[in-house]
């Protein structure tokens, strides 16, 4: 607020407070001419009612200079007239962060009660998962679900399925430092003659029903292409973070024409990392509870 404003609120709101008093005082005063106190006045309604001289009562005029004393009080401690703060410095900011303050210190003195315990633990112990699940509600939901069972492009955490494993440890550092998975793509190189056979043969790795001529060059070609990452029997490998291909769970849909788009233009995905916005005690319960989902799972 520039001093010009402030200046003029101050004024405002002390000119009003002023007006006020002396309003109640010129009207409690009994003025030259005026009818004696309790004499009737020249008004009458209703054929009989007639109003009488009577002042305001004593206690109700002094109960409003109190609080026109109260208003200059309040006005000196706090915030209030124009950019001047008070002598005590209270703010709705201080207010806020003070309670704010209060709250974080409940919460880290709860969570440290967690900290010292391994996950396998706080993934049995209930209170422990309770506060998991607000941490997932927070921090994950948005994403995976609010179910957990995630969407396209976004694996499902209650199933025993993990592209980077599903140990604790493997989890929390899912968690903690992210990931980053990249499919390249293969519209370049890929023979287009082979392209429909190895989709085919992706797709329905158990039975691709392909004439064994064509089903064995799509798997010499994706011996060529895809082995090196999903291993030669398409068992995945989690060290890199490429999926299993022999079951039917699909992070970017199983249908034969999702497999193409796969194939020809790769694919992107990344889990951001949480490292500066967890603490420890809060990866640990975080951890515990996506644990304790895979673990009911199974």
């Amino acid at each position: 607020m520039t001093t010009g404003w402030s200046v003029f609120v101050i004024v405002l709101v002390t000119a009003n407070i002023l007006a006020c008093l002396w309003l109640i005082m010129w009207t409690a005063k009994r003025r030259e001419g005026e009818e004696a106190e309790g004499a009737e006045k020249d008004h009458v309604w209703d054929e009989d009612l007639r109003e009488l001289n009577n002042p305001m009562p004593r206690w109700w005029l002094n109960l409003f200079v109190l609080t026109i004393v109260f208003g200059f009080g309040y006005f000196a401690l706090y915030p209030g007239l124009g950019a001047f703060a008070g002598v005590l410095g209270w703010s709705q900011a201080s207010e806020h962060d003070a309670a704010i303050s209060k709250i974080h210190s409940r919460r880290e003195a709860h969570l440290r009660s967690f900290a010292d315990q391994d996950i396998e633990v706080l993934a049995g112990d209930v209170s422990a998962a309770q506060v998991g699940a607000r941490l997932y509600v927070a921090r994950c939901a948005g994403c995976h679900g609010a179910d957990a069972r995630g969407a396209i492009g976004f694996p499902n955490l209650t199933d025993d399925d993990w592209l980077y494993g599903g140990t604790p440890q493997a989890i929390a550092a899912s968690i903690v430092q992210g990931r980053n998975g990249v499919m390249p793509p293969f519209h370049a190189v890929l023979d287009p003659s082979l392209a429909d056979d190895l989709v085919r043969l992706v797709a329905h790795w158990s039975a691709p029903n392909l004439p064994p001529a064509r089903l064995a060059a799509a798997q010499a070609q994706f011996a060529r292409t895809c082995a090196a990452c999903h291993g030669a029997d398409g068992g995945g490998n989690q060290m890199l973070g490429a999926p299993r291909l022999n079951d039917a769970i699909w992070l970017h849909g199983g249908a034969e024409e999702a497999i193409r788009q796969t194939i020809m233009f790769g694919r992107q995905s990344a889990m951001p990392a949480h490292a500066q916005e967890l603490s420890e005690a809060e990866v640990k319960l975080l951890t515990a509870y996506v644990y304790r989902l895979s673990a009911q799972a199974d």
